[in-house]
């Protein structure tokens, strides 16, 4: 176990550590809003479900990581498909701030990238951003602001590579890498 340094403030809790590219982290603790349950079983080859029966995946090793590419989702697509809607989401709440409208036809296109990294595997992020009907300024600035809310990028911050792009009217546009 790592020995994390730990303060308090009249609020808040906060860990400090360094992540593994040796970079000075600061983590808060929270108190939980809502815990999602899921078990998995026979790792990439298996299967994933929660208990209240709302997801039940098999699971198939993509044929780029030697695996038979079976019918299956893997890992990487339920990370792409959770953090896209948790940013839409995101989206929303800091929309609602600045009084900004999110379109209902919102839409963000994930890529999640899998690698080999010095000690393992990492991952690598693209969030394409579609805001259909939003200036392109006031998109920008939406997306600023929901990655600094959106808890996926609060989780990712700091460890993984995260590309922000806002498909503007004049084209792709890189918000945040």
């Amino acid at each position: 176990m790592r020995n994390l340094s730990r303060f308090q403030t009249r609020h808040w809790l906060f860990f400090i550590d360094f992540n593994r590219k040796g970079n000075l982290i600061m983590t808060t603790s929270i108190t939980a809003l809502y815990t999602a349950h899921a078990t998995a079983t026979g790792g990439r080859e298996g299967t994933a479900s929660t208990p209240d029966g709302r997801l039940s995946v098999k699971l198939s090793t993509p044929k780029e990581l030697g695996g038979g590419g079976g019918e299956g989702t893997n890992p990487e697509q339920l990370f792409a498909s959770g953090y896209a809607a948790c940013f839409i989401g995101a989206l929303k709440f800091v929309g609602g701030q600045k009084k900004v409208a999110v379109p209902a036809d919102a839409s963000i296109d994930a890529s999640v990238g899998i690698g080999q990294i010095p000690n393992g595997f990492g991952l690598e992020v693209t969030l394409k951003v579609n805001l259909p009907g939003v200036p392109d300024e006031a998109a920008r600035d939406l997306i600023e602001a929901a990655h600094v809310v959106c808890p996926y990028s609060n989780a990712t911050r700091g460890n993984i590579n995260v590309t922000l792009i806002h498909k503007a009217t004049s084209g792709e546009v890189i918000v945040a890498q």
